[in-house]
């Protein structure tokens, strides 16, 4: 068969939650849902493992380190949109470093928002947070 294989993208999510509270950077000049909260998050480089992809992209966005081997995988979804994705979420209980917006050419601005009270203008895939409080694994959106 010469058909090209099915192709599916991959991108990683952290979500930074302290005392009932989650972490969300807003978006800008970026193409894609500009005005929306998110939180840390990105495609893989070339050769990244997932937990280096997590890594570097809670440096770039959120000007924390972390130790990648005290990630917690908390959710898996596929999402469709422009393209299928598969969407991994992660959360730690510690890093070092106050989460800033560290990619101000990316965001306008961030913020610390209650998990009972997100804002109106957050990206779908966010609402994961509810798949976090209720320890659901798996998830589609989209479809």
């Amino acid at each position: 068969m010469n058909e090209e294989r099915f192709k599916i993208r991959c991108a990683v999510y952290l979500f930074l939650i302290k005392a009932n509270k989650i972490f969300l950077i807003q978006r800008k000049n970026t193409g894609w849902e500009d005005g929306k909260y998110g939180v840390p998050s990105g495609h893989f480089e070339k050769n990244e493992t997932v937990k280096e992809a997590v890594f570097r992209e809670a440096k770039e966005e959120a000007g924390i380190e972390i130790d990648k081997d005290k990630l917690k995988i908390f959710h898996t979804m596929h999402k469709k949109s422009n393209f299928d994705y598969i969407d991994l979420y992660f959360t730690l209980d510690s890093w070092k470093g106050v989460p800033t917006n560290a990619k101000k050419e990316k965001s306008d601005n961030c913020r610390w928002f209650s998990l009972d009270n997100l804002p109106k203008n957050t990206l779908a895939n966010i609402r994961a947070v509810e798949n976090y409080r209720k320890n659901i694994l798996f998830s589609e959106l989209g479809f």
